[in-house]
């Protein structure tokens, strides 16, 4: 009787460990959906145009004033030329400032340049949230977030 006890024991503790193993599997492959779920999101995002940058200013032309330009989720400005948006301007630095998706809302972000990026005319130290119609000055350049 106890070997039988013992067999049963043992069928339990194996098939405890396959509801275990599985539902650790499920809940891996649920995650792996939420994430392209999210990354699918914020690349509907750029396509459908709900974010752009307009422009305004650009006293060494390169980025065109008056040109409007469409967003990725993730976006470099400054004036390197491998950076997603560059900006020809002695006042801007090579990798000056990142504007990237996230969740609902865009944020711009410094990186480290020498002269600052402005929100709205004021210098930013941290990831900011931006609204449309916010404008970002990176050197001398300044560009307004529209849909």
């Amino acid at each position: 009787m106890t070997g039988d006890a013992l067999r049963i024991l043992l069928l339990g503790a194996q098939l405890g460990f396959l509801l275990l193993l599985y539902l650790i599997l499920f809940g891996f492959a649920r995650s792996l959906v939420r994430d392209l779920r999210s990354a699918e999101h914020a690349q509907l995002a750029s396509r459908t145009g709900i974010g752009r940058l307009a422009v305004l200013e650009s006293p060494e032309d390169e980025p065109p004033q008056g040109r409007t330009i469409s967003l990725g989720p993730i976006n470099s400005i400054g004036r390197n030329v491998n950076n997603t948006i560059y900006v020809e301007d002695e006042f801007a630095s090579a990798n000056h400032a990142m504007l990237t998706f996230r969740g609902r809302s865009w944020f711009v972000e410094d990186q480290g340049s020498t002269n600052g990026t402005l929100v709205n005319g004021h210098r930013i130290d941290r990831p900011v949230a931006l609204s449309y119609g916010d404008e970002i000055s990176v050197g001398r350049v300044r560009m307004r977030l529209e849909r």
